[in-house]
């Protein structure tokens, strides 16, 4: 199942830097062991705001949901989820 994910984030100014720095950098990590393993595919980044594209592709909305859930910036982030489906007037099927 494809999934489009915005995700917004919004560390607090009071956590200190090197926190913040720590949690980024465990973000980093988990990210991209999960593009390694193909179930986010892409992440593209917004202009001019810290925040996210991502599609994931996985089996179920509870995979989904754990792998957010499990972001260490979870904390910090406004997610909106969309569930993607195949276009009739696409030329390829499922192909990301």
């Amino acid at each position: 199942m494809l999934y489009l994910v915005r995700m917004d984030v919004s560390i607090p100014p009071d956590i200190p830097g090197e926190q913040a720095a720590a949690i980024k950098q465990e973000e980093k990590a988990y990210s991209q062991a999960l593009q390694k393993e193909g179930r986010w595919p892409h992440l593209w980044r917004v202009v001019g705001e810290y925040a996210n594209y991502s599609v994931f592709d996985v089996d179920s909305n509870d995979e989904l949901h754990g792998i957010l859930q499990n972001l260490p910036l979870f904390p910090y982030m406004k997610i909106i989820v969309t569930p993607l489906a195949q276009h009739p007037s696409a030329i390829t099927v499922s192909g990301i």
